[in-house]
């Protein structure tokens, strides 16, 4: 295996855990991406940035975003996690929205996280007391996967993590670089 680092930014623990398990499958290095340096992270050959998402935005991304003219000519890949279901649609609009002009070869992956309203920040509360307000004026016959996955996970902690989940990064990371 190349020489690969995997770098994330969690704030409720689903995306470290998931990049625990990507560094453990590949026998890669590990680094919040907070504590990370660009001098650090432009040594390795492959470099994997997890992120959750939050109101559309891939949670370090502005590292990847800042440093790009220093990465571009190593292999990036994106995994990002969030509460939902997997959807096309959605994934679609979050490179879309994340992964614009020079960003837009690099490889998107996702991973289902978990939703527990009691480790919550206010604001995060908040803002999904908002959102649930809005989609429950809807016909839940209409909703997208994201609203319905937010309407039954409203008030429960469901951990949706699963090693399995890693498994096309780690097919693609073997197979590809």
């Amino acid at each position: 295996m190349r020489n690969t680092v995997v770098i994330y930014q969690s704030k409720y623990g689903s995306t470290k855990k998931y990049a625990q398990w990507l560094a453990e499958e590949l026998s890669s290095d590990l680094i919040e991406t907070k504590k990370a340096s660009i001098e650090q992270i432009k040594k390795y050959d492959v470099i994997i940035l997890g992120g959750g998402i939050y109101a559309t935005g891939i949670a370090g991304i502005s590292f990847l975003k800042k440093h790009y003219e220093k990465l571009k000519n190593k292999k990036v890949i994106v995994f990002a996690v969030g509460a939902s279901p997997y959807d096309e649609k959605a994934i679609r609009a979050l490179r879309e929205h994340n992964l614009k002009m020079e960003l837009s070869g690099i490889p998107l992956f996702y991973c289902r996280g978990a939703w527990n309203e009691e480790i919550m920040s206010w604001k995060d509360k908040t803002l999904c007391n908002l959102l649930k307000k809005a989609v429950a004026k809807k016909d839940p016959d209409t909703y997208e996967p994201w609203e319905a996955a937010l309407m039954q996970a409203v008030g429960q902690s469901c951990d949706w993590t699963d090693k399995k989940n890693i498994k096309e990064i780690v097919e693609y990371v073997k197979m590809n670089l």
